[in-house]
């Protein structure tokens, strides 16, 4: 047993102050409000001056500290560094590649999940930023493996004429159904032929599909929303403007109380003045906070490193391709939690829902992503300039700052 005592905790609903919170084994055995808690035999840790806040979950990582989701072990080395940013469980995300490239990905998680390592982040069901965006707003991603929904068995990628790719949407799509139990959210451009269609299937196979890398305006938004997608990939970021005649896809997600929309908050790639805007529109339990972290995360700027197959740069903002093009952050969820206080103006409460309750909600992590008696003990101790002290994951203190 284990007790956080003297911190102020950070409920679903308010600040606790001077409190404690009682760990037994795996979950949360006790709440209480005052630091004065000494049950038999336990260990007790004193947190006065610090907060505690549930543990942070990341549904959109590519990478961290130099590791990219893709590289051979990456996803256990991702879960052992993403603790010393407050981060207990994530979703290791992918960007578009080939179906040899996705099933290993695949193969890692299903071994991360299976077997977790003792000190690490939870492997979640993976991210697919996957094969069906659009190539006018792919970014980074490499557009050379992107295919369109309708043409399933055509090996040449839509903006790539002459080349003949050595896979088809087909074989993704098998790839896709053969990892089902691995893979949670899918992106996918609705506007693309087939598109809503897709988003329709995904969702009967039981995914979370949500809406990016996409051109579709506001009505095409609304029909693959109708076909059951709740989630927007890093809203704002590659997807058509919001205009006041053409609110777009971005106006289409602000509009929908049963859609929740990703935001990097880095302050870079979303203007901090939108992404209050963002936060007011929706509410801040609509909105998850999320990274979009690659292997440049925690590296000094200049150092060069990849996303997937491509070579990025980590820059003074942002991760970028050798032609300035933005490759995903820098962030980590530490620094996002810091930022949602800090540039957008949220409450520590409000800070803790985008980080932590709203993601685990809408992945249906049940007793995850709050501090409730019975609830999971995934937990993580900052100090007064919202930095990370300790973390737990299933009540094991899997980080400590030294």
């Amino acid at each position: 047993m284990i007790v956080l005592a003297g911190g102020d905790l950070v409920l679903p609903d308010r600040i606790a102050g001077g409190g404690s919170v009682v760990i037994d084994g795996a979950v949360v055995a006790a709440v209480e409000g005052r630091r004065d808690v000494d049950p038999a035999g336990a260990r007790i840790i004193d947190v006065s001056q610090c907060y505690v806040v549930p543990g942070f979950v990341d549904v959109h990582v590519h990478g961290v500290s130099g590791v990219d989701a893709f590289d051979p072990g990456g996803i256990a080395a991702m879960a052992a560094a993403l603790p010393a940013h407050g981060v207990t469980a994530f979703c290791p995300t992918t960007v578009a590649c080939d179906p040899d490239a996705l099933r290993g990905f695949l193969q890692q998680v299903a071994r991360a999940r299976l077997a977790p390592a003792a000190v690490s982040a939870r492997v979640l069901p993976a991210h697919l930023e996957s094969n069906f965006l659009n190539p006018e707003y792919a970014g980074a991603q490499p557009v050379e493996c992107l295919r369109v929904p309708a043409d399933a068995d055509a090996r040449t990628a839509p903006t790539m004429a002459g080349e003949a790719p050595a896979f088809s949407g087909r074989e993704i799509l098998a790839a896709i159904a053969a990892g089902r139990a691995d893979i949670g959210i899918i992106t996918v451009a609705p506007e693309l032929d087939g598109g809503v269609d897709l988003v329709r299937a995904l969702c009967a196979d039981g995914h979370r599909v949500a809406l990016g890398h996409s051109g579709a305006d506001y009505e095409v938004a609304v029909a693959a929303f109708e076909a059951g997608a709740r989630h927007a990939t890093h809203l704002f970021n590659r997807m058509t403007p919001m205009t006041h005649r053409e609110p777009g896809l971005a106006g289409a997600v602000l509009a929908r109380e049963d859609v929740a929309a990703e935001l990097i908050c880095d302050g870079h790639h979303v203007h901090p003045a939108m992404c209050r805007t963002a936060m007011a529109a929706k509410g801040p339990r609509g909105v998850l906070a999320i990274t979009d972290g690659t292997a440049g995360a925690g590296l000094a700027p200049g150092t060069l490193t990849r996303l997937g197959p491509k070579a990025i740069r980590v820059g003074p903002n942002a991760a970028e391709l050798e032609n300035g093009v933005l490759a995903g952050s820098t962030l980590t969820m530490d620094r996002a939690f810091a930022n949602t206080v800090n540039l957008f103006g949220a409450s520590l409460v409000e800070a803790a829902l985008m980080c932590a309750t709203n993601p685990a909600r809408e992945l249906g992590l049940t007793g995850y992503g709050a501090i409730v008696p019975g609830g999971a003990a995934d937990l993580v101790v900052l100090d007064r300039q919202l930095r990370v002290v300790r973390t737990f994951v299933d009540g094991l203190e899997v980080f400590v700052r030294t």
